[in-house]
């Protein structure tokens, strides 16, 4: 597809890599519609960029969400699935000062997973059944997975969410065919965003002696695959690392 005929949701894209998509978009041409729970956020993104509040983890307000982008934009043909955050955590800990064993939280595990993967399963629900609805066609849908889906230490909701999202992608892709609907994933490694910037700084440079092409990644680079996805109408049902060569140890 080209990016000028684009009429486009992303999740999260009042900061971060969201934010940059967003950006990147609406100079392409595309029309944008930024959905996200941060509303200072929102309320600084650039004039013509559509904006609403929208907590993903809320169903009823995912496809309200979908209903007003629809009309704010006079149509619908594509999604980017970026919104999620972090709650790290091992399943199982000793304390080494009190030798207490300390559990993930249940908490910690039901927020990651109501975010990453239910609030972004709802997005592409909703968005694929406006899409039938109205027969617009080609549409497609990026979700954003990560290098985590291959497994990492400390995040197992985390993970859980970022493998399901990878294994959806070519799922979604076999049932949205038929509707003329690609979904294509990109799974970032370590990138210079608002989340990631709250790393200690020994956490962040053992991590970043790991990539091979020696630096962090920086939402362009995530963009340009983004880009490919949304663009290459022969990229379907799969999910590509852009993580400079990192491999977790």
């Amino acid at each position: 597809m080209e990016l000028k005929s684009l009429k486009i949701i992303v999740t999260g894209g009042a900061s971060g890599m969201g934010l940059h998509f967003a950006k990147r978009l609406q100079e392409a041409g595309a029309q944008v519609a930024v959905g996200d729970v941060n509303e200072e956020g929102l309320a600084a993104l650039p004039k013509g960029i559509h904006h609403r509040k929208l907590n993903v983890a809320d169903e009823a307000e995912c496809e309200a969400f979908v209903g007003w982008a629809h009309g704010a934009m006079g149509g619908l043909n594509g999604l980017i699935n970026n919104a999620g955050l972090l709650r790290d955590g091992l399943l199982v800990k000793k304390d080494k000062e009190t030798g207490q064993v300390v559990k993930l939280s249940s908490k910690q595990w039901h927020q990651v997973l109501d975010v990453n993967l239910t609030g972004a399963t709802w997005m592409a629900r909703e968005v694929a059944a406006k899409m039938v609805a109205t027969g617009s066609r080609p549409g497609v849908i990026v979700n954003i997975s990560s290098i985590a889906r291959h497994g990492n230490r400390g995040q197992s909701n985390y993970v859980a969410t970022k493998a399901a999202m990878a294994a959806n992608t070519t799922t979604w892709a076999h049932e949205f065919a038929p509707f003329g609907i690609r979904v294509g994933a990109v799974a970032p490694g370590l990138v210079e965003t608002p989340m990631t910037q709250g790393m200690s700084p020994k956490a962040r440079e053992a991590l970043t002696a790991k990539i091979p092409v020696g630096r962090v990644g920086v939402p362009e680079d995530l963009w340009l695959a983004v880009k490919f996805v949304l663009e290459c109408d022969y990229f379907d049902g799969r999910c590509f690392d852009v993580d400079g060569g990192l491999a977790f140890g």
